[in-house]
């Protein structure tokens, strides 16, 4: 049980950026030498990877429509990455631990992932950039801070995380319009052909 809010609080950071989540985990486990990380976050390949990935997830994510593309190509990493490190928090612990801790941490990931999203579609109807930086910044703060408390201070991080989770879907429930409305307008911006000005 004391996996569970680890892998929830992971999970919940996988869904809004997964590339930073495991690269803050995998510095966590190598620096200040968590027990809680799984060693392969560790690696020195898989930090370098991650924190190219981070970093590209960090510049587009501030791109009004570009971060949305990039959140739509990631629904199914988020999820499957909140999954896969359920997976790995649990280790060698027996396969319904294992199947347990991927199901929580994939799911916490999706719900996550699309609040996120479309709270992002919503804003990008806003004509101004500077309400998509500022809840990208926000997004990358959280991310860094809940991933980082789930290595030291679990629980603390799963309370964190599940209250964030909370008022981001209540945000999202009072901004529904504005989600479909953001909705049409990235659909527009994907279809080929030109642009009208």
């Amino acid at each position: 049980m004391e996996l569970l809010p680890m892998t929830f609080a992971s999970g919940w950071a996988s869904g809004i950026n997964a590339y930073a989540t495991v690269l803050v985990l995998g510095l966590m486990g190598r620096f200040a030498h968590e027990p809680s990380v799984p060693a392969a976050f560790q690696r020195t390949d898989v930090l370098i990877v991650m924190a190219v990935l981070a970093v590209l997830e960090l510049v587009a994510d501030k791109i009004p429509y570009l971060d949305s593309a990039w959140d739509t190509v990631s629904t199914i990493i988020r999820p499957v990455a909140g999954a896969v490190i359920g997976a790995l928090i649990a280790g060698q612990s027996g396969s319904l631990l294992t199947l347990s801790l991927a199901a929580v941490g994939g799911v916490s990931a999706l719900l996550s992932h699309l609040t996120k999203a479309g709270l992002r579609l919503a804003i990008n109807t806003s004509p101004e950039p500077v309400t998509n930086v500022a809840a990208s910044a926000a997004g990358d703060v959280s991310v860094v801070g809940v991933a980082a408390l789930a290595a030291s201070f679990p629980v603390v991080a799963a309370i964190i995380a599940g209250v964030l989770l909370v008022a981001t879907a209540i945000v999202f429930w009072f901004a529904f319009s504005r989600v479909r409305r953001g909705w049409r307008a990235i659909r527009r911006w994907l279809r080929p052909g030109p642009r009208p000005s």
